[in-house]
């Protein structure tokens, strides 16, 4: 089989393993829980499961080969959901609020701890994460959300000085920034793969190019494939961004944008020159966000979200291709690193992200049938959330009473788009002027007033939870 995936983490990761075997549906089959997806989701899910009560029978089946969707092509950055506990905890509330950004700072470890007790070797580096200001009016974009982190007994973050910023994050283009040890970078799709392994180690049936054409729920609940099926108890719809095609009454719950990547070909004497050579992720404070960061074999990344959106959020072929903002990403490269002029950029690559109304995830239950259950919109900052949505959809399945079930996190979405086409009209819209007031920031200009005025009804598609106006 060949390896024609865009990722280069996913072709990477097939290419380590001893021989791809391929475990098709081709025979109606029966499960206690039925899990549709095998990405990070659905994968922490099962192993939660299995966890929690070792006998329950569980089937996941997937569309094309376990990871090769998001799980397999994000950038690899394992972000907490720190930055967005003021926006988080005036929506779901304080108490809620806390709990969510704890989860995901405690998945980091988790995960880690997981990996080494499974000789998973998902290549973690836990050395950090950084919040840059590019230009003035970014500076001092954190402070607020900082005594609101303090007040609250979360705060892990440090505003350090120009001097500081520009050493760690290896760029004179940052001048400003805070500093969290509660993060770091790992091979997306390693992870993806190996958690695939181990799940099948502990007698979770996985069914890969078995994608899921209908299913039903008049009596038994059965999930119906073209070759195939799964009776079940219970169906967890873990597909992120197609799970509106699959459950309508979710399609003004999300939109769906692309997160854009280029990687390098091995610099590894020039990252050691810029300080690079560690797992540190570095963002800036733009609501398109730039992020970067290093890989252990000395290749650098870069990424920037907020490109392609797609009309009723369909996950259209250009997803699954080249960026179609290359270009753009390797001018950007060389703003942050002049140095690096003559290196070359091997691979450019996307992937369509379920961007929530609120800029954090939701779970939930079928409003005609509490037996199948959702959790999905991650917004671009799935790692360690995902590990924490395993915890949520695993405490759903079981028919568990806990601080997640009784929280607003399991009452589906809070808030919703317009319908199309005002949803895709407006996020043009909103787009173009978030880019015209960054360009306007970053040139030490002030943006429009529309502009700015527009760019405050994208602030959910950020991963910074709020920067001063």
């Amino acid at each position: 089989m060949g390896y024609d995936y865009q990722s280069p983490w996913f072709r990477e990761a097939l290419k380590v393993e001893d021989k791809l075997e391929i475990n098709q549906l081709n025979s109606k089959e029966t499960a206690d829980i039925c899990i549709v997806g095998g990405g990070y989701t659905g994968l922490w899910t099962a192993l939660k499961i299995k966890e929690k009560n070792a006998s329950t029978k569980i089937t996941i089946i997937e569309k094309d080969l376990c990871g090769s969707g998001a799980s397999g092509r994000n950038g690899g950055c394992m972000i907490p959901l720190s930055s967005k506990f003021t926006a988080m905890k005036k929506i779901v509330g304080t108490k809620d609020a806390i709990k969510m950004v704890k989860a995901s700072e405690e998945a980091l470890n988790e995960i880690n701890k997981f990996c080494d007790v499974n000789d998973l070797d998902a290549k973690i580096r836990i050395n950090g994460i950084v919040y840059s200001a590019t230009n003035n009016k970014h500076r001092g974009g954190f402070d607020d959300l900082l005594r609101d982190l303090n007040d609250n007994n979360l705060n892990s973050w440090e505003r350090l000085s120009k001097e500081k910023i520009q050493k760690l994050t290896g760029s004179n283009r940052n001048i400003d920034g805070y500093f969290s040890p509660i993060g770091g970078s790992l091979q997306p799709a390693l992870l993806a793969r190996g958690l695939k392994r181990i799940a099948e180690k502990k007698g979770i049936k996985i069914f890969e190019h078995s994608a899921m054409s209908s299913y039903d729920y008049n009596t038994m609940i059965t999930v119906h494939t073209a070759h195939g099926s799964v009776k079940c108890k219970k169906l967890i719809l873990a597909i992120n961004a197609w799970t509106p095609s699959f459950l309508s009454f979710l399609s003004r719950s999300v939109i769906l944008v692309s997160s854009d990547m280029i990687i390098s070909e091995p610099i590894n004497n020039e990252l050691e020159k810029l300080n690079l050579n560690n797992g540190l992720v570095v963002l800036d404070s733009n609501l398109f966000t730039h992020y970067y960061r290093s890989t252990p074999d000395g290749r650098i990344m870069l990424g920037k979200g907020g490109n392609t959106f797609s009309f009723n959020n369909k996950v259209i072929p250009s997803f699954d291709g080249p960026s179609t903002i290359e270009k753009f990403l390797k001018k950007s490269l060389l703003k942050f690193f002049p140095s690096l002029q003559n290196t070359k950029i091997i691979q450019s690559w996307n992937g369509p992200s379920e961007r929530t109304k609120t800029g954090f995830p939701f779970f939930g239950y079928h409003p005609k049938n509490n037996n199948i259950i959702y959790g999905f919109g991650y917004s671009g900052n799935g790692i360690l959330p995902t590990y924490v949505g395993g915890e949520i959809l695993s405490s759903m399945a079981l028919d568990e009473k806990n601080e997640w079930t009784n929280s607003n996190f399991c009452k589906g979405p809070i808030k919703l788009f317009p319908p199309e086409p005002f949803r895709w009209i407006g996020a043009m819209i909103i787009r173009n002027a978030v880019r015209r007031k960054e360009n306007a920031e970053q040139e030490e200009r002030g943006p429009s007033w529309i502009d700015k005025k527009l760019a405050k009804l994208a602030t959910s598609v950020g991963r910074v939870d709020r920067i001063k106006d």
